[in-house]
C-alpha cells in the first residue's frame, strides 16, 4: 500500500531558503493483531512499574554523569531548521557548562547524512553502538523545538538501570484502529504505546546494541516510512521479543511557560516560529485536483471552508464545468495515481502564472489545505528529464524520486496530516497548530475545518481557541 505524507515548508518567506518539495513514504505492514492481549499486559506492567517507582520517592543508586548521555537532535538541512537545532545544541552545552559537568556529545541528524535514511533513526543505531557503547549509557532523541531541563533529565534517567534494555518516552496511543498504522492492534489499539517525539525519548545502550545486532542480521523491511514514531516502537517491540515503551511522566509537551512544567524534564515550544516576513497572498497559487464524479460533493466543501483564504485558485478536472469553474487539462481521470494530472498542473503553473507567484500549493479535493512547491523547485523539475512513466503512476512517489535525483532538499513538518483528526492521538494534536487534514470518511469536514483550521475564532462545540496562523502560511 502506497500512501503519502504532506509536508509543511516553513521556509515560505524571504528569510528561508528554497527550493523544497515533498517526500514519498511507504509503510510497514506487520501482522500484530494476534499479539494484542500479550501487548496489553506488558504495557500495563510497564506503566504500573514506572508510576510506582515515581510515587515511591526512592532515591536512585544509579550514578549517571551528563557525559554518559548522547543527545541526538532530529534536525533538518534547511537553513532555518538547522539554525533552530543549533540553538538547541548550544542551550544543552550551556546548561552542561553551568553545571560544571563535562560536556556531552550533541549530534544533529542532518549532519549524519552519510548514513542513508538517517532521518528514520534506525539506520543510525549501528553507528551509535560502535561509537558510544564503551562510555555512554543513554541516547536521548529530541526535536528542534524540544526544550530540555538538563538537571531534571539526569534525575529522571537515574531512576532507570542503564545496564538494562530501556525504551523511554511520553506515551501516545491510538483511540481507534487507523489506516496510517495499518489497523495494528485492531482489537484494542489503546494497548500499544509509541513515543511523542516532541517530548523527547531515550534508548539505553544495551537496547541500542541489541537492535544493532538485529539490524545486521536482517535488513529493514521497507525503505519508506509513514509514521516514524509508531514504526520505531513496532520495530523495538519486535512482536513481543523486545521492550515496550515505558511511559515517563517527566517527558512533557506542555509549553515551557506553563505552570504544568514544574516537574518536567522536557517541554515543547507549541507555537510556530516565524522565519521572516510573511508571504503575500498574491504570491501563492492554489491548484485543486478533482474529477467530474466529485464535483457535487467535494467541491462545495472546499468553497465552504478554505477557498476564501486563497487569492489565486483554480480547479483542475477531467471535465470543464463553468459553474465551479473547472479546467480540463486534457488528462483523463485515473483511479489510482494522478501523476499525469499533477505534472500538467506543474506545467501550467510555470508557464501561465506570474513570476511573482513564487509558491504553488497542490491539494486534493478532499484535503483541508495541503502540499507546497516553490517556483524554483517546479522550474528545476520541469527542466529535467524526470517525468511520469504513466498517467496513473503515483504522483507522490514520482515527485519524490525526481526531486531526490535533482538534489532538491526536503523539509518535513508533522503539521500536515494525511488523515483525519480522529486518526491521531488527542495528546499529539494538543501541542500542534495543524495546517491540514485529509479525507472525509465518516466525519463532518466542515466542522473539522472550523474546529482545527479556521484562521481565527472559537469552535462552538469544543471551545477550542483557534491559532492566528493565516499570515504565517
Amino acid at each position: 500500500m502506497i500512501l503519502f505524507f504532506s509536508f509543511r515548508f516553513l521556509q515560505g518567506n524571504v528569510a528561508c531558503p528554497r527550493p523544497h518539495s515533498l517526500v514519498i513514504i511507504k509503510c510497514l505492514r506487520p501482522d500484530l493483531n494476534s499479539a494484542s492481549v500479550v501487548a496489553a499486559e506488558d504495557v500495563k506492567k510497564d506503566i504500573k512499574n514506572s508510576q510506582n517507582f515515581r510515587k515511591s520517592g526512592m532515591s536512585s543508586k544509579n550514578d549517571l554523569d551528563l557525559k554518559e548521555v548522547v543527545f541526538v537532535i532530529q534536525s533538518q538541512s534547511n537553513s532555518f531548521h538547522a539554525e533552530r537545532a543549533k540553538q538547541l545544541e548550544q542551550n544543552i552545552l550551556k546548561q552542561a557548562a553551568d553545571l560544571t559537568q563535562e560536556l556531552p556529545r550533541v549530534l544533529l541528524v542532518h549532519l549524519l547524512d552519510k548514513h542513508e535514511g538517517a532521518w528514520t533513526i534506525l539506520p543510525l543505531l549501528p553507528h551509535f553502538s560502535t561509537s558510544f557503547s564503551r562510555n555512554s549509557s543513554w541516547i536521548f532523541f529530541c526535536e528542534e523545538e524540544t526544550r530540555i531541563h538538563i538537571p531534571k533529565l539526569l534525575e529522571t534517567l537515574r531512576r532507570f538501570d542503564s545496564s538494562k534494555e530501556w525504551f523511554l518516552g511520553k506515551a501516545l496511543h491510538d483511540e481507534q484502529s487507523t489506516i496510517i498504522h495499518h489497523y495494528a492492534f485492531a482489537e484494542d489499539p489503546t494497548v500499544f504505546k509509541f513515543p511523542d517525539f516532541a517530548a523527547g525519548w531515550a534508548l539505553s545502550l544495551p537496547l541500542i546494541n541489541k537492535l544493532t545486532k538485529r539490524l545486521k542480521s536482517e535488513s529493514l523491511k521497507s525503505d519508506f516510512t509513514i509514521d516514524l514514531k509508531h514504526e520505531i516502537a513496532l520495530y523495538i517491540w519486535d512482536k513481543g521479543n523486545g521492550p515496550h515503551l515505558t511511559p515517563v511522566p517527566e517527558f512533557c509537551t506542555d509549553d515551557e511557560n506553563s505552570l504544568k512544567t514544574a516537574s518536567c524534564a522536557t517541554m515543547f515550544h507549541t507555537f510556530l516560529p516565524l522565519c521572516g516576513n510573511p508571504v503575500k497572498e498574491m504570491a501563492v497559487f492554489v491548484a485543486v485536483k478533482t474529477c467530474k464524479k466529485f464535483h457535487d460533493d467535494r467541491i462545495p466543501i472546499v468553497k465552504q471552508t478554505w477557498e476564501g483564504q486563497a487569492s489565486l485558485i483554480e480547479y483542475y478536472s477531467d471535465y470543464a464545468e463553468s459553474s465551479i469553474p473547472t479546467i480540463d487539462l486534457g488528462v483523463p481521470n485515473t483511479e489510482r495515481g494522478h501523476c499525469g494530472k499533477t505534472f500538467a498542473i506543474l506545467e501550467r503553473f510555470l508557464n501561465h502564472s506570474s513570476d511573482t507567484t513564487s509558491w504553488l500549493v497542490i491539494v486534493d479535493d478532499d484535503t483541508l489545505i495541503s502540499m507546497v512547491f516553490s517556483r524554483e523547485a517546479v522550474r528545476r523539475l520541469l527542466s529535467s528529464k524526470c517525468r511520469c512513466y504513466s498517467n496513473d503512476a503515483p504522483d507522490d512517489m514520482v515527485l519524490g524520486m525526481c526531486f531526490s535525483g535533482l538534489g532538491v532538499p526536503v523539509t518535513h513538518s508533522p503539521l500536515f496530516h494525511q488523515a483525519r483528526p480522529v486518526d491521531y492521538p488527542k495528546d499529539y494534536l494538543s501541542h500542534q497548530v495543524p495546517i491540514s487534514f485529509h479525507k472525509h470518511w465518516n466525519i463532518d469536514p466542515v466542522k473539522v475545518y472550523f474546529t482545527w483550521l479556521a484562521p481565527s475564532g472559537k469552535d462552538a462545540t469544543s471551545g477550542r481557541k483557534q491559532a492566528h496562523f493565516k499570515e504565517e502560511l
